[in-house]
């Protein structure tokens, strides 16, 4: 007898009642009830807790509510610098008119008309050294402000900067996703990221170009104040005349440093044993290349473009940059509560519950591996976390696959990346930093993410069976 007199701690099929019932919850809270996204989600976290200590053998309410703050600090974590260094990044190069000249760079080279192909393709090459949050840190003010120049199409340039982000995200190496799956199951590194990119290019098509167009011509998301910018701001500075900008290369050099920064440490994490001399900048780029380490000094880099470009003095300078900080600590609180609320689902065992439960699903190894991380991602949240899970799985079972593993991986990162929703703090991440609504975010962000999925799985099953690589 647990810690409930009414404990079921033997009731086989708890795990998928508490996600039920979590998704319950956080629908009231959220969509119902309006609370602020960060009180509904620690509030959806501890009652999920709850309800994991009624079901769970050794886990006590008390432990529930430590449980909670332990998930959202592991988050905060993973994401406080950044966020904070990013809300820095995002209003410099706004207000500076970085992000203007950039936008008007791109235009120049492949015409207004194709700004979304820009912005695609820009997302696409910056996530495959970068992580997937870096990448919508640096892209998300150009396309804030390429919605400022061209007056309209802001849904679209979101879709497109989340579907580069994204497919990288989970199928190209060395991101770390595709990297370790890749590792899990024997994949060759050279091979993966070749099918990786053949697995990416039409999933990035579909959900940024397709999907986009289709979804912008449905839905006009205006452009809302946030990451302590206006729209007045940005209207202002779309009007100035390109000579008042900062040059070219400066505008670039906040995504410069932070991109050749972190894909530094990325190349020499993922080649070290290849190239043996790697060792002896080891240290240096270790440090640099950091997520933390690297935005913040591009955030410095940013601060100084705005600093040297807007007529102020040092005082109103620190005060512009504390605002920034303000708005991304509220960003920082939501995104971390997100993931708290999926580490309590994740907490219930419903991972491993749907993983064991697909194992006998009667299809092939390849769709049985998607649905196992899919289902899982879906339960839980965590995209890396349902790549890991299926990747275990399927591990033992590589020895029976027809085609090369490579393709075990893509269809691992495509299941592991469908229907981000409340329990992915990827999902408040997009919201807060585009400035959307959940409605919108569901429309957009979750979409894509599926789309990605599906055509990712559907491409993967067509270039396999034309080319097993076996």
């Amino acid at each position: 007898m647990g810690p409930f007199p009414f404990q079921v701690v033997d009731f086989a099929h708890s795990p998928l009642v508490t996600f039920l019932l979590g998704l319950f919850i956080v629908i009231v809270l959220l969509v119902w009830i309006d609370f602020p996204a960060f009180i509904g989600l620690i509030l959806a976290a501890f009652s999920v807790g709850v309800i994991n200590a009624i079901f769970v053998a050794d886990f006590t309410p008390a432990e529930a509510a430590t449980a909670v703050a332990e998930a959202f600090g592991s988050n905060m974590t993973g994401i406080g610098i950044p966020i904070l260094a990013a809300a820095v990044i995002g209003k410099s190069m706004l207000e500076s008119g970085a992000a203007q000249r950039v936008v008007r760079g791109f235009q120049n080279v492949l015409g207004e008309e194709n700004s979304d192909i820009s912005l695609l393709g820009s997302s696409s090459v910056l996530a495959i050294p970068v992580f997937f949050d870096s990448v919508l840190f640096l892209m998300a003010p150009l396309a804030r402000s390429m919605r400022a120049r061209v007056g309209r199409d802001y849904t679209l340039f979101l879709v497109v900067v989340g579907s580069g982000a994204a497919t990288a995200h989970v199928f190209v190496p060395p991101t770390p996703g595709p990297l370790a799956v890749a590792s899990e199951v024997g994949s060759d590194l050279g091979v993966t990221i070749l099918i990786g990119i053949i697995t990416a290019i039409p999933a990035a098509i579909l959900a940024g170009l397709v999907y986009g167009r289709w979804i912008n011509a449905h839905l006009d998301i205006p452009l809302r104040d946030t990451m302590a910018t206006t729209t007045e701001e940005l209207q202002e500075i779309a009007d100035r005349p390109t000579s008042t900008l900062p040059g070219m290369v400066e505008s670039l050099a906040p995504i410069i440093v932070a991109v050749g920064l972190i894909g530094s440490y990325t190349f020499v994490d993922a080649f070290q044993e290849v190239y043996p001399s790697l060792e002896l900048i080891e240290p240096v780029v270790v440090f640099l290349g950091e997520q933390n380490v690297a935005l913040m000094l591009a955030a410095v880099v940013a601060a100084y473009t705005l600093y040297r470009h807007n007529d102020m003095t040092k005082s109103e300078w620190s005060e512009e940059l504390t605002e920034a900080l303000k708005s991304g600590g509220n960003i920082a609180a939501i995104t971390a509560a997100g993931g708290a609320f999926g580490a309590m689902l994740a907490a219930s065992g419903v991972g491993d519950y749907l993983a064991n439960a697909l194992q006998e699903v009667g299809v092939g190894l390849l769709v049985t591996a998607w649905l196992i991380a899919a289902i899982v991602r879906i339960a839980q949240g965590s995209a890396t976390a349902a790549m890991l899970t299926a990747a275990g799985i399927m591990a033992p079972l590589v020895g029976q696959l027809s085609v090369n593993p490579a393709y075990l991986v893509m269809v691992i990162g495509a299941g592991g990346n469908i229907f981000s929703w409340y329990n992915d703090s990827g999902f408040w991440l997009v919201k807060e930093i585009g400035g959307l609504t959940q409605e919108e975010t569901l429309q957009t962000w979750t979409v894509l993410t599926t789309v990605i999925s599906v055509s990712g799985l559907i491409t993967t099953l067509l270039v396999s069976s034309l080319f097993p690589l076996t």
